[in-house]
């Protein structure tokens, strides 16, 4: 069996310029899953991923936008995002946002800013 805490992960450089804490959790030939967290006033830049991916938010609250589409969430959300649809993050509160970011499959091409 293998464990893995998210706070022993590396903290994993990103092109949102933030201080995000992105930690890549898991990281397999078939799928990956990343740690975020936004502190206050953070956000992810407006990008696309060529894979599904699944956000699942751990703590706090934000605002996800995908496509023409945004939404408030909060702990304990799932929210589905289509491969190649642009998509970002917001934190806009006062407390730290924590979500898992799970791309499947595991993608072979590099995220895309706008």
């Amino acid at each position: 069996m293998r464990t893995i805490r998210w706070t022993d992960s590396e903290t994993t450089p990103n092109p949102h310029g933030v201080d995000a804490s992105a930690r890549k959790i898991y990281d397999s030939e078939k799928a990956q899953v990343i740690h975020i967290t936004l502190r206050p006033g953070e956000r992810l830049k407006r990008h696309v991923t060529p894979v599904d991916v699944i956000f699942y938010v751990l703590e706090g609250r934000g605002t996800v936008e995908i496509g023409d589409e945004r939404q408030k969430v909060a702990a304990d959300t799932l929210i589905e995002s289509p491969a190649r649809i642009p998509h970002c993050w917001y934190n806009k509160g006062d407390e730290d946002l924590r979500f898992l970011v799970i791309k499947v499959p595991r993608p072979t091409e590099a995220t895309r800013l706008l």
